[in-house]
């Protein structure tokens, strides 16, 4: 039994020699150069990628024509869809600005605004790069310094500024905010032609002439449209306006299957310029 006791204590003693050494990090995450790095990058949300086959962002930023060494400002990011791509495509070279309605306006902006930081804090090299501004329109309004963008975007959102009549106000804070020669691109839920007109927007989808008019009216050049979102399937007449359709299925389990059959709304792609002043 003398012999056995170095037996025992020895791998013991080997076993605590080799856990003391320090556990290496793990690298930081490789940041994306390319807009499709950026879409495919494994640290975006899988509930974020699920939406990437009705929302085409790789198609529809580079129809805008992102570079990742441009000032971009979202403007009401929400829970953070297009933030997932944006700030780490912009975190090295360029600016990401984050112009987002305050939490103060209720608890759903609060619980989005949330979910999109908690995201951002999950990679510190891209958070601390992130500026975010303020903007409800038309009390807060100052989205970046004057002049100092070079691509403003906005996805699914003029039917909100419809709907408390500060369209116009938005689209001049856009416009002072971009450089001369800066784009504008609006991706909107679309509304027949032929529909007549609704100055609220109820239904969430909003004519493609009123945007353009909008636009034009805040001195934007319209520059280019696309059908890049466009959805065939969808009938824009639904129960609870664009609101049926996925990801809200407000309807819930009503005729549940034929809503995700449709898919996401019918939507244009409108790109717009700030002209340079002659």
């Amino acid at each position: 039994m003398r012999h056995l006791l170095p037996l025992i204590v020895l791998p013991s003693l080997l076993f605590a020699a080799c856990s003391s050494k320090p556990v290496p990090e793990k690298p930081a995450p490789k940041l994306p150069t390319s807009i499709e790095e950026a879409v495919a990058h494994p640290l975006r949300s899988e509930n974020m990628r699920a939406r990437d086959t009705f929302r085409h962002p790789v198609a529809t930023l580079e129809f805008f024509g992102l570079k990742n060494d441009m000032t971009v400002v979202e403007i009401s990011p929400g829970g953070g869809w297009y933030t997932q791509i944006l700030a780490p495509f912009l975190a090295e070279k360029g600016q990401y600005i984050a112009a987002a309605v305050p939490s103060e306006a209720g608890d759903y902006m609060k619980n989005l605004n949330e979910q999109r930081n908690a995201w951002l804090a999950t990679w510190p090299e891209v958070a601390s790069k992130v500026k975010e501004t303020s903007f409800m329109p038309p009390q807060q309004m100052e989205i970046a310094p004057e002049g100092s963008a070079d691509l403003v975007l906005t996805f699914r959102n003029v039917h909100n500024w419809m709907s408390s009549g500060s369209e116009q106000a938005a689209f001049k804070s856009f416009f002072k905010a971009l450089k001369p020669g800066g784009t504008l691109g609006v991706v909107e839920h679309r509304a027949p032609t032929r529909q007549k007109f609704d100055p609220k927007a109820k239904s969430g989808y909003v004519r493609e002439q009123d945007v353009i008019r909008l636009a034009q009216r805040a001195g934007f050049k319209l520059v280019e449209k696309s059908e890049i979102n466009a959805n065939p399937k969808d009938t824009k007449d639904h129960p609870e306006g664009v609101w049926t359709l996925p990801p809200s299925l407000r309807l819930k389990d009503k005729d549940r299957e034929k809503y995700l059959a449709i898919g996401e709304s019918d939507r244009m792609t409108l790109k717009f310029v700030k002209p340079v002043s002659k």
